[in-house]
């Protein structure tokens, strides 16, 4: 028999962290920028403080245990307290992504059973739209003061966020109750079907709160002061409206503002020392530095995670700026980081470029995931960095279903309880895995693989190139070949035979693309993905001139 050990069995609810830092790190700041309103800025003590007065909004709105209560927002003050305050009485958080299409919103509203729904301003006019469609919202609380209410809103319970705010008094007796109660719901914007949704527990965003912190490499201190880039209402904001106040450091909330000039200008008023955000947004970036030959004062690393990290941008932060960059991985599901590139200690004397290399792999298992890439028959395949397959995973802060969706769940986990991550991936000796791409995405050409992501970097390294990005289109003979589709930086051109010369020692010559498209802008999903979907659809009956694709490997 098993003996049991004699340590206190107390929950690890979320609500604990805020009131942490507001006990030991209570001086620390929150600053928030907003679309309409004046930049905000107060202490993680007052923080606490505010939560507690909407614990009360939330009661005396009769939000009971269990509710559902809908965000529409962007990162700010507001936002980081309905984290804490709705979970904190019992409730669930479900974090609404704007952008997705009407019919999504729509989708996920109702199947949450969302009771209110709170809102910033700029989303009203979405909301009032799509109103006649929710089945169960008995209200909608506008995140914002009174004086800046709308005006003539055809919602019928409109409510304000600050006005209910001062109805209410600064303590509120928090319940206690077990650590695996739901706390917060994110859904997925797959391409097919409909959202699934993610349902995290307080247990899963406490422990991976604290493996956040175990990151080799991260070292995010209460000295630091943290821009959150990623939108709270994406893949549980990457945890860091969680793991910024355990450990004290100051927050800077952008709100809806997240083009190159507007990053640059809250990195430099605010001193912020580390961020993490998509590559999108760190190429906005870089274009805004080149242009006005800004320079960083305190900036001194930045994670990248939701598409492949560009070979180019990895060498400009770091030779031209000076700036850490490290790429991480992971998912929505995972609530959301799997690994981070972070090098070992023997890499970190290699050269340079060696060490770049490596950094451009997705990385290493954080502490709490287990990883795995499995053969079409679910065998593990070897850690060699060269045999491919399905990723998979397992882990406390892993999905374990989606919330009120058996179908999804059915086809999501291997027969001994992995979780399918969709992702085609290699793994390597020292345990660094390398994602070949999505299982959706690979391009399939005369009956050999070409890897999208590949491509993409390899484009980016152009100096004419901003952004790129590679689907597969029919072709006669060799089922698909790659088209390539580019945004060119700010004054540049892009010529199509230049372009094709520069990518010709970079990849095989069997992956060369058939034909180079140039744009303005590529679509991108509300976190700055490139959103391949909407690329596939447009291209799906594109006319590939006649190459005969004499490079194909089959031939």
């Amino acid at each position: 028999m098993l003996m049991r050990g004699l340590m206190m069995d107390r929950p690890l609810l979320t609500t604990t962290i805020l009131e942490h830092a507001a006990k030991y790190h209570g001086r620390s700041t929150i600053v928030s920028r907003f679309a309409t309103e004046a930049p905000h800025e107060y202490t993680y003590a007052d923080a606490w403080k505010r939560t507690q007065q909407l614990a009360n909004v939330l009661v005396r709105l009769g939000v009971k245990p269990g509710d559902r209560v809908g965000t529409i927002a962007w990162n700010d003050h507001r936002h980081f307290e309905l984290y804490y305050g709705i979970p904190g009485i019992g409730a669930v958080c479900h974090t609404i992504n704007p952008r997705l299409f009407p019919e999504q919103i729509i989708y996920i509203v109702n199947h949450a059973a969302d009771r209110y729904l709170f809102v910033d301003p700029m989303f009203v006019p979405l909301v009032e739209k799509l109103w006649p469609h929710f089945k169960g919202v008995q209200g909608v609380v506008v995140m914002t003061r009174p004086e800046l209410m709308p005006q003539n809103s055809s919602l019928p319970n409109l409510l304000c966020y600050e006005t209910l705010m001062e109805r209410e008094t600064r303590s509120f007796n928090w319940p206690s109750f077990d650590e695996n109660t739901a706390a917060g719901l994110c859904y997925t914007s797959g391409t097919t079907g409909n959202p699934k949704g993610v349902l995290y527990s307080h247990r899963s965003n406490v422990l991976h709160s604290f493996a956040f912190h175990a990151i080799p490499g991260m070292g995010l201190s209460s000295s630091d002061t943290a821009l959150v880039v990623v939108p709270l209402f994406h893949a549980n904001g990457w945890g860091y409206a969680y793991s910024a106040p355990m450990i004290g450091a100051k927050m800077v909330m952008p709100g809806p503002k997240l083009d190159g000039k507007s990053i640059y200008e809250m990195i430099e008023e605010q001193g912020v020392t580390m961020s993490s955000g998509v590559p999108t947004v760190w190429l906005g970036l870089l274009a805004h530095l080149r242009a006005t030959g800004g320079k960083f004062s305190k900036l001194r690393a930045l994670t990248v995670g939701g598409s492949a990290m560009p070979l180019a941008m990895l060498q400009e932060f770091e030779k031209v700026h000076g700036v850490k960059l490290l790429q991480g991985w992971g998912m929505t599901e995972m609530s959301p980081i799997g690994t981070v590139g972070s090098l070992t200690p023997e890499q970190e004397g290699l050269p340079i470029d060696d060490q770049h290399q490596i950094k451009l792999k997705a990385g290493r298992a954080i502490f709490g995931v287990e990883m795995k890439v499995i053969g079409p028959d679910g065998t593990e395949q070897p850690r060699d960095g060269k045999s491919s397959g399905e990723l998979v995973v397992r882990g406390p802060w892993i999905t374990a279903g989606y919330y009120n969706d058996e179908e999804a769940t059915k086809g999501a986990f291997t027969p001994d309880g992995w979780f399918r991550t969709g992702d085609v991936a290699t793994i390597d000796e020292q345990g660094f895995m390398s994602i070949v791409d999505r299982a959706k995405d690979v391009i399939k050409s005369g009956g050999e693989w070409i890897s999208s992501i590949d491509l993409e970097n390899a484009a980016v390294g152009h100096p004419a190139v901003q952004e790129a990005a590679v689907v597969g289109v029919p072709h006669p003979k060799w089922q698909e070949r790659p088209l390539l589709v580019v945004v060119p930086r700010q004054g540049q051109t892009v010529d199509k035979a230049d372009l094709l010369a520069f990518l010709a020692d970079k990849v095989a010559k069997w992956w060369l693309p058939d034909d180079v498209v140039v744009v303005d802008q590529l679509p991108h999903t509300a976190t700055g993905k490139i959103l391949k979907s909407a690329l596939r659809k447009q291209y799906a009956d594109y006319r590939l001139p006649d190459t005969g694709a004499s490079g194909v490997a089959a031939e």
